[in-house]
């Protein structure tokens, strides 16, 4: 059964859909799983649902789309409901000018040539411009079956997809180059899925996500093509690409091309600093889940660097390599931009240039990774030698006992700089203590270790000379005291499951506002419990969604 079209509906988005017009389609439009060669894409109609109903919706994303930013409550003002509006972004009707396709791609997974994967579950809608803010691609994730859904159903469940809505604005709200969400869908449909792989599946809530980003082109886009010996696509897609998301480039050509990597490279690497900034694991850094545009994409396995641990991952299928663990990441996207390189290699004919492209990545990241942890610490600029062993130090010491990342770095700035060499270790560390899972362990040499860092960094923030308010302003301007914590996640999944969207909204708005202190959103800053230390979704999650 296929969507139902609303002809000449009078909404207000315009659709002008680039990418399915300039590109070559798949000639076959069975939505049938197969390898697709020779296209860029295959048309595909959203799967319709039973009984939609809105779990929360981005007012801010609304009008970056051209809705009014209480669309999904009293309609798009010109003439689309507010019902038909949720019809539409479910997956059951069609505005005039949608044009939904599911993208080919291939990508390298857990280190390893995967072939073609392409968008299983997702549906590109079309792509709506915005006179303000440029183009925007309307995605729905969940939306049913495509010819790249291999095995699965094309599905996607309420745990997964209030994880992915709401990590997508919270990231935005970091400061974290990230792709959006406009809504979040009940479907009244019941999905099979097996969480653990172990055999115990069981039928749980559907849901359907509508993501926005200018595109989701992905390494593994090119990848693809190029595995295939398919330079004339390979190039007409890399054409296609600059001239849409990067035409300050110039006209595509060999030196373009080099410009676009070196872009991509840059991009990668500010995205991953903000990662390592505020203890964000990504959980599958596979290159078909790497944007060209340096946009956080595909919020799966995720998860929050609650104790502070450069080796956890919070990937079950990544348990026994922790190939995409914490510390990991920043060499990983390394290692991805180099298959992107081998990719477009056709194009270039020279290893030299790529691998100078290659080279601005870690320079990019180094000097993004300084000027975040200068930020963090309230520095006014980053000194060399003395603040790269200050950084190193700072790891060490918050590895000496389960400290909590997040806290850590918010109590810092209640730090006294000025009396430190006076006070006892007890008084000098006082404002942390609230950030160490077990108080208890906080003595002997963990103290004593943590004590020494800071005297060594209050006398590095005296050096500094800035003045103690605009130290704890910049600090707090760079440590958020609210984040997307694992746990508070699972409790709004489990509310959401019973049919009370409150908690997710109410995430939402102080997710909206993550640096600064919410007067009774007290709780949504606390440590993890101990009763999540092990709970399936608060401590380790799996793929299966």
């Amino acid at each position: 059964m296929n969507a139902d079209v609303l002809p000449n509906a009078p909404t207000n988005l315009r659709f002008d859909n680039a990418f399915a017009r300039e590109l070559p389609a798949d000639p076959d439009n069975t939505n049938r799983r197969r390898q697709v060669v020779g296209a860029c894409y295959s048309r595909v109609m959203p799967t319709p649902v039973r009984a939609p109903r809105l779990v929360a919706y981005a007012s801010e994303v609304a009008e970056l789309v051209g809705l009014p930013p209480n669309a999904f409550e009293a309609g798009d003002g010109h003439g689309l409901g507010a019902e038909a509006l949720i019809d539409v972004f479910a997956g059951n009707r069609l505005l005039d000018g949608m044009d939904p396709y599911a993208c080919c791609y291939g990508g390298h997974q857990f280190g390893n040539w995967a072939g073609q994967l392409g968008d299983g579950r997702a549906i590109n809608l079309g792509e709506v411009l915005n006179a303000r803010d440029g183009r925007w691609a309307l995605q729905l994730k969940g939306a049913g079956p495509t010819p790249y859904s291999r095995t699965a159903d094309g599905l996607a469940v309420l745990r997964s997809s209030v994880r992915e809505f709401l990590c997508s604005e919270a990231m935005h709200h970091l400061g974290v180059p990230t792709t959006r969400a406009l809504c979040l869908i009940e479907t009244g449909e019941q999905v099979l899925r097996d969480m653990f792989y172990d055999g115990n599946a069981r039928h749980e809530p559907g849901a359907v996500v509508c993501r926005v980003a200018p595109s989701f082109t992905r390494f593994g886009s090119f990848e693809i093509h190029a595995s295939r010996n398919n330079v004339s696509l390979l190039r007409q897609l890399v054409d296609y690409t600059i001239k849409t998301d990067f035409p300050e480039l110039g006209a595509p050509g060999r030196d373009t091309y080099l410009a676009w990597f070196e872009e991509i490279c840059a991009r990668t690497a500010v995205m991953i600093a903000h990662w390592m900034r505020v203890g964000f694991v990504h959980g599958v850094m596979n290159t078909d889940n790497m944007s060209v545009l340096g946009l956080t994409i595909d919020y799966g396995p995720y998860g929050w660097l609650e104790n502070f641990d450069p080796d956890w991952t919070p990937n079950t299928t990544d348990a026994g390599g922790r190939r995409y663990r914490f510390g990991q990441q920043p060499q990983i996207a390394l290692w991805n931009l180099v298959q992107l390189a081998n990719a477009i290699y056709p194009l270039i004919e020279d290893v030299d240039p790529l691998r100078n492209a290659l080279e601005r990545y870690g320079d990019t990241y180094l000097a993004s990774r300084q000027r975040m942890m200068a930020d963090k610490l309230g520095l006014a600029e980053f000194r060399g030698d003395r603040d790269d062993t200050l950084f190193t130090e700072l790891e060490n010491a918050l590895v000496l006992a389960e400290t909590d990342m997040t806290l850590f770095y918010r109590a810092l700035a209640d730090i006294d700089i000025v009396g430190a060499d006076d006070l006892s270790d007890v008084a000098l560390t006082a404002p942390l203590a609230n950030a160490y899972y077990t108080p208890e362990a906080f003595d002997g040499e963990v103290l004593a270790g943590v004590a020494a860092w800071v005297r060594s960094y209050a006398a590095r923030a005296r050096d500094d000379g800035t003045q103690a308010d605009a130290r704890r302003a910049r600090m707090n301007a760079a440590n958020p005291l609210y984040v997307l914590r694992n746990y508070l996640a699972q409790l709004a999944i489990d509310e959401a499951e019973k049919g009370d969207y409150a908690l997710v909204n109410e995430l939402l708005e102080v997710l909206r506002n993550p640096y600064a202190e919410q007067a009774g959103k007290e709780r949504f800053a606390e440590k993890r419990p101990d009763w999540a230390r092990h709970r399936a979704g608060c401590s380790m999650l799996s793929c299966s969604s």
